[in-house]
């Protein structure tokens, strides 16, 4: 994945607040729970960090909007042949966990779950504690360490980078260590 010139992309087509409850903040804390839990659950990482940078990019406001997974998913599918580079197997898996990802399903493939189990972790952010009987990627996502360090992060709103890290598209340094991995 082209993660620098993905992010500038976004950044430029974004119709949200950059900084906002569905902006590149949430994407980048996403990526680093997807990470987490993909060391735990066997999920593709390609998978669960494009899913992490595209699943709220299509957005057009931060309310009630069911579309939006969908949209990203398309997205992703434009995109993916310069940005993402899935292979076949890994855009569907990309294109399901988007589509799907504000349904509250809970059955699905592990990269998928490993997904939506991401976002989900990162409810903290609109003042919502994850709820592990609304997880699907047990017991990873229910680890109790974990719960408590992604809430934790999920509550510094607004999060604002210095140096503009984010609108230079490098948001690596913003992941912080996970307690587990």
């Amino acid at each position: 994945m082209d993660t620098p010139a993905l992010l500038r992309i976004l950044r430029r087509e974004f119709r949200l607040d950059w900084h906002g409850i569905h902006g590149a903040a949430h994407w980048a804390r996403v990526r680093a729970n997807g990470r987490a839990l993909a060391a735990l659950t066997g999920a593709r990482v390609d998978v669960v960090e494009a899913f992490a940078w595209v699943h709220d990019s299509q957005r057009h406001d931060d309310g009630r909007d069911p579309a939006h997974g969908l949209r990203a998913a398309r997205w992703a599918e434009t995109v993916n042949d310069t940005l993402l580079f899935l292979d076949g197997n890994g855009l569907a898996l990309l294109t399901s966990a988007c589509t799907d990802h504000s349904r509250g399903l809970r059955e699905a493939d592990i990269t998928v779950q490993t997904c939506w189990d991401a976002d989900r972790l990162d409810l903290g952010r609109i003042g919502i504690r994850p709820d592990p009987r609304r997880l699907c990627t047990v017991p990873a996502a229910c680890d109790p360490e974990l719960l408590e360090w992604a809430y934790q992060r999920s509550k510094r709103i607004p999060y604002r980078w210095e140096g503009s890290a984010v609108e230079d598209a490098d948001v690596d340094g913003l992941d912080g260590e996970a307690p587990v991995a």
